[in-house]
């Protein structure tokens, strides 16, 4: 996935699977996209970029649940207890 301009300028087409593999790993370690190590072979800004496209193209949700039918499908998914992660963030009063 790139784009090629008029002039045939343009930026390098990047390795998808790397692009991939390098937003999981930012999402499942917690480490920041600028934190990326280079081993993956794409740069943060790219990988944060793609993780932001597929985000609202719904691809994570689709995902997931292809994950989750298949798990179910074959009988490998235990819905007798969940576990919850939640966060809190302390909010801030008016304008400060």
């Amino acid at each position: 996935m790139f784009v090629r301009h008029a002039a045939g300028r343009g930026t390098a087409p990047c390795d998808e699977r790397a692009v991939f593999t390098a937003v999981v790993y930012a999402l499942t370690s917690g480490c920041a996209w600028r934190h990326l190590p280079p081993t993956f072979g794409t740069s943060p800004a790219t990988a944060h970029r793609r993780f932001t496209v597929r985000t609202e193209a719904g691809l994570w949700r689709r995902l997931h649940r292809a994950v989750l039918d298949e798990l179910g499908a074959r009988g490998e998914v235990d819905w007798t207890s969940a576990i919850v992660d939640a966060a809190s963030v302390r909010a801030k009063r008016g304008d400060r």
